[in-house]
């Protein structure tokens, strides 16, 4: 397992690897790797040759008021994980180098980010797509990975990946959670022991939409007001969002038909917390 930090070198070493006709995986992450990311290089690995995993903390996805500096960030982690799992390339690069002085192109996209994170996050999916753009041109891969909680990121470049003809299979990766049903994030490092049972409200409050789904509810407003009711008996958590959409285009339905995304964002004291679930 090999760390590079140029964009050039990355290229010289997939060139290398498409010569032996291998397929090639990638795995963008912004790194402080957990078993989520960490599930889904186990899959690249599985379906390809090589795997490349990126570890970037792409400052172009965060607002001014945002925690890019507060991320966290661990390269010697993440190089024992990325290599325990079969990862076979991290590309680490510095923001100089995916960002060069002048830099002035970006992937923009519209409808499937209009709504949830879109909505109070109005740079963040052009730094997503932009970043993920530059990545798709540098690895070149045939396949990339990334996880459902991050629901309308992945939708959001399935879209651009079909509209802008980039030939790359988009691969997602269900949830993974802690034992407890928290979902697994870098942002839980942030929560002190209080806020990280608090947390729990997430997970319990889409388990009884998903229940009231299951046993035949179809209002798409019925099952926003029985997760918002249980969300607001938890006294640290301030909700961002709760919201009912179609899974392809992010847009509200009124009834829950097809392939549908319940999505959260809740704040449990000052972290800002994501989870969803996928039904039909």
């Amino acid at each position: 397992m090999k760390v590079v930090k140029t964009i050039q070198e990355t290229r010289e070493i997939v060139a290398a690897w498409r010569k032996e006709g291998l397929t090639v995986g990638l795995v963008p992450t912004m790194g402080y790797l957990h078993e989520g990311p960490q599930s889904w290089i186990a899959n690249s690995v599985s379906e390809n040759d090589p795997t490349v995993v990126s570890v970037f903390v792409n400052p172009i996805q965060f607002g001014p008021n945002e925690d890019l500096e507060a991320y966290p960030r661990d390269l010697e982690r993440d190089m024992q994980l990325v290599e325990a799992t079969g990862g076979d390339l991290i590309f680490n690069p510095e923001p100089s180098e995916m960002y060069p002085s002048h830099f002035t192109s970006f992937i923009d996209t519209t409808e499937t980010t209009e709504l949830l994170c879109g909505a109070v996050r109005p740079i963040h999916f052009r730094g997503v797509c932009t970043v993920v753009g530059k990545l798709f041109n540098i690895v070149r891969p045939d396949r990339a990975y990334f996880g459902q909680k991050d629901a309308q990121q992945l939708a959001t470049i399935r879209r651009f990946v079909r509209d802008l003809d980039f030939g790359i299979e988009i691969v997602p990766c269900p949830i993974i959670r802690e034992d407890d049903g928290l979902a697994k994030s870098s942002r839980n490092t942030y929560l002190n022991a209080e806020e990280r049972q608090a947390a729990l409200i997430l997970s319990k409050s889409l388990a009884l939409g998903k229940k009231a789904i299951e046993e035949g509810e179809k209002d798409a407003k019925k099952v926003i007001e029985i997760i918002k009711s249980n969300l607001s008996t938890e006294p640290l958590a301030r909700i961002d969002y709760v919201e009912v959409v179609d899974f392809e285009n992010i847009q509200r339905v009124d009834t829950i038909a097809g392939e549908t995304l319940v999505a959260i964002a809740v704040y449990i004291g000052k972290t800002r917390l994501i989870d969803n679930f996928i039904i039909g």
